[in-house]
């Protein structure tokens, strides 16, 4: 089962936004896709295929953005508020990029002043979260 949701942040200025979007394995609580972009359902498509084929068959739980019901289909998606605590893990994993990485809070003095050092900073992240899930998952 995943979690999946979009994270805000912005490059050099906040109208240049880069929107996050995040594929969460619910028991291994690591990160199995990701995807940079606007909020469009393109971006939803991009993060959909970026996804293994093993996670991409199973269910899938979501806010109620209607990228993501364009993208996945009805019969592995379910749509959720937050007060059902289905997305709970993804909502805690974005509180951790945030508290780890300033860059990706709404109001700092810290900010990327390029996409690729954005995506770089946020690949370095994925790497080392991603690995000691899996340290202490043995």
């Amino acid at each position: 089962m995943l979690e999946l949701d979009e994270l805000w942040s912005f490059v050099l200025k906040k109208t240049n936004q880069a929107w996050i979007w995040i594929a969460l394995c619910r028991k291994t609580r690591q990160v199995v896709a990701y995807a940079v972009g606007d909020r469009s359902e393109q971006t939803c498509r991009c993060l959909w295929e970026a996804i293994p084929a093993a996670y991409r068959a199973g269910h899938c739980y979501t806010d109620f953005w209607k990228a993501y019901q364009a993208v996945i289909p009805e019969e592995q998606h379910t749509a959720v508020g937050k007060e059902t605590g289905e997305t709970v893990h993804m909502e805690r994993w974005n509180n951790t990029l945030r508290q780890q990485l300033a860059r990706f809070v709404r109001k700092t003095l810290s900010f990327s002043k390029s996409s690729l050092m954005h995506t770089a900073c946020l690949n370095l992240f994925l790497h080392r979260y991603n690995r000691d899930r899996t340290i202490m998952l043995m």
